[in-house]
């Protein structure tokens, strides 16, 4: 008697398992059925704004409506929340970068890596010391004025205590001294003040900065990174000049989708199909890598471990950086 009774239970249990997983299958096939929401925790005509609307664009040539959703502040940590507690249906999804995951690596944001589910790639990009268009017309001459003017000289960065920060305070750690870092919601409203001389220098993203570098506007005097930029090929790295700024290692900056960790997996997977097809067009890809950004094809568990891999290398190289430099 006792045992039909477990049996019963089992096979009710089976038909509901059975119903759900029918109904998700259903739901996957026929997703998207409506527009879906992609949250850039950044301000409009930043370079993750840029993106996340060429891709929108790009998306919608299969049926598909991407509304662009702003919502920027702490260092992308405001936006991302918001993706985090989403519907976990697919129809809400954020833009994700390095700074973001710099302030997970330091406990800055309740935010955690396992609260999402990584998507795509969308860029890695190098970043650029740049100063006003009279300022200094070269990296040592730059660094001569920070070495002679300790905690006098500012460097904005869209956002604070992430990569562009790291590389801010390291552009007077090379000399031995301190720098006034001044934080910013997006990279476009750095590149604005830069321009009005507002700031004495700023660490940007190409992309943020290309259009106001043609124009003249501000001059790009160093890369922090071990290559130059093919689109800016005259401006030379900190490297060959012989200044370290990677002392504790390797540093990512990227941009990459993600949604809500409880998404159903054949949800994901749609997700990384529709948004990789759109990353990987060429016109996207062209458009990159004039912006001076590159493009791979990372995605889902893959992009995951990336992921974790370069919040571990900022949780150590915050610890070295976040704190002032010994005299």
């Amino acid at each position: 008697m006792q045992f039909n009774k477990y049996k019963k239970a089992l096979q009710i249990g089976l038909v509901v398992l059975s119903t759900n997983l029918c109904a998700i299958a259903s739901y996957a096939a026929d997703f998207p059925a409506k527009e879906i929401r992609l949250i850039v925790p950044w301000n409009v005509g930043g370079s993750n704004d840029i993106s996340a609307r060429l891709i929108s664009r790009i998306v919608a040539e299969q049926g598909i409506t991407v509304v662009v959703d702003n919502v920027p502040g702490a260092t992308g940590a405001i936006g991302m929340t918001k993706v985090a507690t989403a519907e976990p249906d697919g129809y809400t999804i954020g833009m994700g970068t390095s700074s973001t995951l710099s302030m997970i690596a330091q406990n800055l944001t309740t935010l955690r890596n396992d609260q999402f589910a990584p998507i795509a790639r969308v860029t890695t990009d190098q970043l650029l010391l740049l100063v006003p268009a009279d300022g200094p017309a070269t990296l040592e001459a730059f660094l001569e004025i920070v070495k002679k003017n300790p905690g006098k000289i500012s460097i904005g960065t869209p956002g604070s205590n992430n990569l562009n920060h790291i590389f801010a305070v390291m552009t007077g750690r090379v000399v031995n001294t301190d720098v006034i870092t001044v934080p910013y919601t997006g990279g476009s409203k750095v590149v604005v003040d830069l321009a009005g001389k507002q700031l004495d220098a700023a660490v940007l993203k190409p992309s943020e900065s290309k259009t106001q570098i043609d124009a003249g506007l501000v001059r790009p005097i160093g890369v922090f990174s071990g290559d130059r930029i093919k689109t800016l090929p005259n401006v030379p790295t900190f490297k060959e000049k012989g200044y370290n700024v990677f002392p504790y290692g390797p540093l990512l900056q990227m941009a990459y989708l993600a949604a809500p960790a409880k998404t159903p997996p054949a949800v994901q997977e749609k997700l990384i199909t529709i948004f990789s097809r759109a990353i990987q067009d060429p016109r996207f890809k062209q458009a990159s890598e004039d912006g001076g950004s590159k493009v791979d094809d990372s995605t889902g568990k893959a992009l995951g471990s990336e992921i974790n891999a370069v919040t571990k290398t900022l949780s150590v190289v915050g610890k070295k950086i976040f704190v002032p430099a010994e005299k």
